[in-house]
This record gives structure tokens, C-alpha cells and sequence, in this order.
């Protein structure tokens, strides 16, 4: 029989400031990521907290005003069943998530994990291991593979389908596709959008890489001082130049288009 879609769901920021030791880095913050919804791009200079808003979505950074909520419960409060359903339905993947604790630990390991925390949190669950592996372009043979064993672009990969085994509804991912190699990265994009559309998942994708921002993502929040500076299309947010800062990008992205020509 086959798995029943999952419902719809939200990950809302509200006006949400944060920082590290005193000193601010995100300030008044307001962003919605919701199932169904075209994946949105996060876009900004190097260190302006991009990362930060990622973690303070994941409740792993708490915010020193406004909140995060998912499906309207602020997500440092959840708790137990609810904590499970969060995490299993809210998938998050940034460079931690390639963190090789045990030596010994295999690709199939790790979406074994991947698929009980599904069933924890009341996810549905049909895909097999091999399914998972394929949605990123690795075939089965690597599922007795060591992690430690993979290279910095195949573990993303991994990283990827671990973050995609619980078919969550909101996907936030952080850098996800920076060593694997443009033109692998073009086709993972290009799947990725097809089953964001057709699993209705809703993507935050974080990225300096606007090739991969323009695959993927209809939309684009543009981070600069703080806060969100301008939301629209990617190439029309730098045709804008409303911000310093989106004008240096689109100044990049020209030279380095003239570059590859």
C-alpha cells in the first residue's frame, strides 16, 4: 500500500534577533518555510549569519528575541513525542551532518538511522536503502562503504539522502552540494527540484553557489546587516542592487560568468 502524503507543516520565524557572546548577528528576522511551498534560497555575503539562522531554526541556537516555531510550537519547547516528530519531519543537513563518529560506521548505517528516527517520529517509510542512495546518484554498491572512506563530495551526497531518508516535510539544507563537482551538482539539483515538487517538500537551501540557487530555487531571501534586505527572483534581487551587498554579489557573479566564457 502505498505511504499516505505527509501533512502540511510549517517552520516560521518571527522577528527572530541572535548572536554569539553579545554581539548580534541576526536582527529581527521574519522567514516561512512551509511543505508545498517552492524551495526558497537563502542567499548572502560569507559571515553575514546565514548558518546562525539555520541553527536557530534547528533550536540548537536560541534567540534572544521573537521565535521559531514549527507548526506553532515554539521549537525549544518541544518536547518527547513531539520532539521526535520535529525532528524526523524537519530534516536539517549542514557540514556537521558529515561528522564521522565511529570509524567502523557504513553508508548503509547511517540511513538505518535515518529510517528508524521516520519511524519514531510517525513518518512513512518505503523507501529502501538503495532508493535513497539513487535519489543523490550513487548506486548500491556503496552501501558497505565506510563513511571515512568516501570523499568530501560522495559524503555530502550521503548526507543528503540521510536528510531526504525520513521524506520529511521541511528540508533546510546548509551548503549541501559544495564538494561534490559542478557537473554532478547540476543533475543533483535538477532531481532534487523534481522531487521537492513531487513529494511537496518545502526546502530552505542555503548557498554561495547562485548556479545552484537558480536550479533549485524559484525565490531567494537575500541576508545582509542582519536581516532580510530584499525576496524575490534571484536575478531580478541582483538586477536591484537595493543593498550594497546585493550589488558586490551580482558584481561577482558577472565577472566570474565572464571568467568561465
Amino acid at each position: 500500500m502505498a505511504a499516505e502524503a505527509p501533512a502540511a507543516s510549517t517552520l516560521v520565524a518571527t522577528a527572530v534577533s541572535a548572536g554569539y557572546e553579545g554581539e548580534k548577528v541576526l536582527d529581527g528576522v521574519d522567514l516561512t518555510v512551509g511543505s508545498g511551498d517552492a524551495p526558497l534560497g537563502l542567499v548572502g555575503p560569507s559571515g553575514v549569519g546565514k548558518t546562525t539562522l539555520i541553527r536557530v531554526l534547528k533550536g540548537t541556537v536560541a534567540p534572544w528575541s521573537g521565535a521559531v516555531t514549527f507548526n506553532g510550537t515554539p521549537v525549544n519547547r518541544l518536547r518527547f513525542g513531539a520532539a521526535k516528530v520535529f525532528t524526523a519531519g524537519a530534516r536539517f543537513m549542514s557540514q556537521d551532518s558529515m561528522t564521522i563518529v565511529d570509524p567502523r560506521e557504513t553508508v548503509k548505517d547511517r540511513l538505518k538511522v535515518a529510517s528508524k528516527e521516520a519511524r519514531k517520529g510517525g513518518r512513512p517509510h518505503d523507501v529502501s536503502p538503495s532508493q535513497m542512495l539513487s535519489t543523490v546518484g550513487l548506486d548500491e554498491q556503496y552501501l558497505g562503504r565506510a563513511m571515512r572512506t568516501l570523499s568530501g563530495g560522495e559524503q555530502q551526497r550521503v548526507a543528503l539522502a540521510t536528510a531526504l531518508a525520513t521524506r520529511p516535510e521541511i528540508l533546510v539544507l546548509d551548503e549541501p552540494l559544495s564538494a561534490v563537482d559542478p557537473d554532478s551538482r547540476t543533475q543533483i539539483a535538477r532531481m532534487l527540484a523534481g522531487m521537492f515538487a513531487r513529494l511537496e517538500i518545502g526546502a530552505l537551501v542555503a548557498s554561495h553557489d547562485l548556479e545552484l540557487i537558480g536550479h533549485l530555487c524559484p525565490e531567494i531571501a537575500f541576508l545582509a546587516d542582519g536581516r532580510i534586505v530584499a525576496r524575490g527572483p534571484l536575478g531580478e534581487v541582483l538586477e536591484s542592487g537595493e543593498h550594497p551587498a546585493i550589488r558586490e554579489m551580482a558584481d561577482n557573479a558577472r565577472e566570474a560568468l565572464v571568467f568561465r566564457r
